[in-house]
């Protein structure tokens, strides 16, 4: 119990201290008082300059779209990937499943310099979908390692019956597993979700039009367009902005990615 009161600390402490100092001024860091409370009045104003004079508001709507974007077609992706490997036997199977597995050790930065070549000879730079694109496909390997346990669990009776009523292949898939898979594709949606809104290299390589900036990128954009006089405040408020989000999906979310996560292990 204690291990878990101090791992607590540890995850909350930055969140408060983040909000904490976006309620301050230059002066309150200028004189040693970085790690102290803030003073009143609190400058709630910090988060409007930072939404409109740093046009971070762009930068949010940014990271909806190819979020949004990602989670959906890495949804289509894997289920269809994952179903297909665990209702049905087919010469290298085994092979093919290992292969997505392996592909999980693999670092994302090794493939940051390929992927720009990549990118850039497909004409898929400087655009959201070449974002959604990359982060859909990179997001499958996982996701299908969590949703094949979930269809390998499900009886095949089911296929069975309902393929006795007339069902064709995709009618079972979309109108029978699909549906009771639906625990698994939350927790993968959740993970994934994450992913896609924290993510910063990819985005940096790909991106470089300031008005197709993500969070991540627009946070360092937004620090860089401080030049020599750095902002304390305001870039907190896009910290604790740009966090909002992702605490709000674990508040309501969090029991459907542990019980997730437990029953695609159990295959």
């Amino acid at each position: 119990m204690s291990i878990l009161l101090i791992w607590a600390v540890f995850v909350i402490y930055p969140l408060v201290f983040s909000l904490f100092e976006s309620l301050k001024d230059n002066k309150q860091f200028m004189n040693n008082k970085a790690w102290s409370l803030p003073q009143f009045p609190l400058l709630w104003g910090n988060y409007s300059d930072t939404w409109v004079r740093y046009e971070f508001g762009h930068y949010f709507v940014n990271s909806i779209v190819v979020t949004i974007g990602s989670m959906v077609l890495a949804l289509i992706l894997t289920s269809t990937t994952s179903y297909i490997m665990a209702r049905y036997a087919f010469k290298g199977r085994g092979l093919i499943y290992y292969f997505y597995i392996a592909s999980m050790t693999v670092p994302m930065m090794m493939l940051v310099i390929p992927m720009f070549f990549l990118f850039g000879d497909l004409h898929l730079s400087n655009s959201w979908f070449g974002l959604i694109v990359l982060y859909a496909i990179g997001s499958v390997p996982f996701g299908m390692f969590v949703l094949t346990g979930f269809f390998k669990s499900l009886p095949r009776e089911l296929e069975e019956s309902a393929v006795i009523d007339g069902a064709t292949h995709y009618g079972v898939f979309f109108k029978v597993m699909l549906p009771l898979s639906l625990s698994g594709l939350i927790t993968i949606s959740i993970v994934n979700v994450v992913g896609f809104w924290n993510e910063y290299p990819f985005a940096l390589m790909l991106i470089s039009n300031p008005l197709k900036y993500t969070l991540p990128v627009g946070l360092n954009f937004m620090q860089g367009a401080m030049q020599y006089r750095t902002e304390f405040g305001p870039l907190f408020a896009g910290v604790t902005i740009a966090s909002i989000p992702i605490l709000i999906v674990y508040m309501f979310f969090q029991k459907y990615i542990n019980e997730g996560i437990t029953a695609g292990a159990v295959k």
